[in-house]
């Protein structure tokens, strides 16, 4: 079997390459332009190239055909008409990887599966999914271009820290303030439900839909079934650095309206995506792919991720000043509001 990834070296598609490679023994090629050489598994086919180059990419693949075609970098219903001309003759079967924040928010309900509507009035990220979904099932249905729709939510690896409040350079000064003992802030008071899935276990459900022809026409979540809430999922981390988290409980809105003039989004990413409620249900996945479970539990992917981080500090402790000096300021701005009613 052979496969073709768009990207194929970030969070997710790290590790469906490696199952593919090590565990199943695809033939696996890769479109990208090699700028992460270093997670690339050895018997990997790369071809270095910039995927909007379509002429090129056109040259490049003109002899090759694919089982499995893989898109992971489609953000723009631009992308994904591009990889409908590009590979509309050379594949059986074209994965768009979505995203579950493309779900109606809020939801009619707390339980999400894929009947759910798509509707995000909050993010443009997430708006701009739907569009790729549309496109890509009405070639479906009008000409039988066989595409799968993934639809992942928060995923994580061993180089990454699953957070709600961030700043633009990662998780790392949020580990950073907890190590130290500062107040980290959680959106809302930290009791809605999130759900965490470490890539290992999103890949055994994705490699499972590859060449599955259950999967043609359809679209499937692939999440973990572990729920936490943000509450729980921060202390987690404290407790797998060993500190007392000093949690700080703000309001989403209220942290949108004071992120936006520093470049901080949180409207699309908290109130369009984390500081809703929401529970997967799997079991369309799990009917397809019988084999896909949790395996890793967030204490123990959060053990391996800051394992991981805390003896890479070039790579990933990347000090953000400007979003620490942002917590500080709106904590003061919130305790002075108290004490002055």
């Amino acid at each position: 079997m052979k496969a073709l990834f768009i990207g194929g070296t970030g969070t997710i598609s790290t590790a469906v390459v490696k199952r593919l490679v090590e565990e199943l023994h695809w033939e696996v090629w890769l479109i990208n332009r090699g700028n992460r050489q270093n997670v690339v598994p050895k018997n990997v086919h790369q071809i270095i190239a910039d995927i909007n180059g379509e002429a090129d990419i056109a040259a490049k693949i003109r002899d090759l055909t694919f089982d499995t075609v893989c898109e992971f970098i489609g953000f723009h219903v631009e992308d994904v008409e591009r990889d409908y001309r590009l590979f509309k003759d050379k594949t059986r079967q074209y994965i768009y990887t979505s995203s579950a924040s493309a779900y109606h928010k809020p939801a009619a309900g707390y339980i999400v599966n894929e009947g759910t509507a798509l509707a995000n009035p909050y993010w443009q990220y997430s708006r701009d999914k739907i569009k790729c979904e549309e496109f890509l099932m009405q070639k479906y249905r009008e000409e039988g271009f066989p595409v799968t729709i993934v639809r992942p939510s928060h995923t994580y690896d061993e180089r990454h820290i699953p957070l709600g409040v961030h700043g633009k350079k990662g998780f790392w000064q949020v580990i950073k303030r907890m190590m130290e003992g500062k107040p980290v802030i959680i959106q809302g008071d930290g009791t809605s439900l999130w759900t965490l899935t470490f890539n290992t276990d999103f890949a055994i459900g994705y490699t499972g839909l590859m060449g599955n022809r259950h999967a043609i026409g359809e679209a499937f979540q692939i999440t973990g079934d572990e729920t936490l809430t943000w509450n729980q999922i921060y202390a987690t981390i404290a407790d797998a650095l060993g500190v007392k988290l000093n949690a700080y409980h703000v309001a989403a809105e209220y942290l949108s309206a004071v992120g936006e003039k520093y470049g901080y989004d949180f409207e699309g990413s908290l109130i369009g995506d984390k500081s809703v409620s929401v529970v997967f249900d799997n079991s369309k996945l799990k009917r397809a792919v019988p084999n896909m479970q949790t395996s890793v539990r967030f204490d123990q992917g959060v053990r391996i991720a800051l394992d991981y981080v805390l003896s890479h500090q070039e790579e990933c402790q990347l000090d953000d000043p400007e979003f620490d000096v942002w917590c500080d300021r709106v904590i003061a701005a919130l305790e002075a509001s108290k004490a002055g009613i």
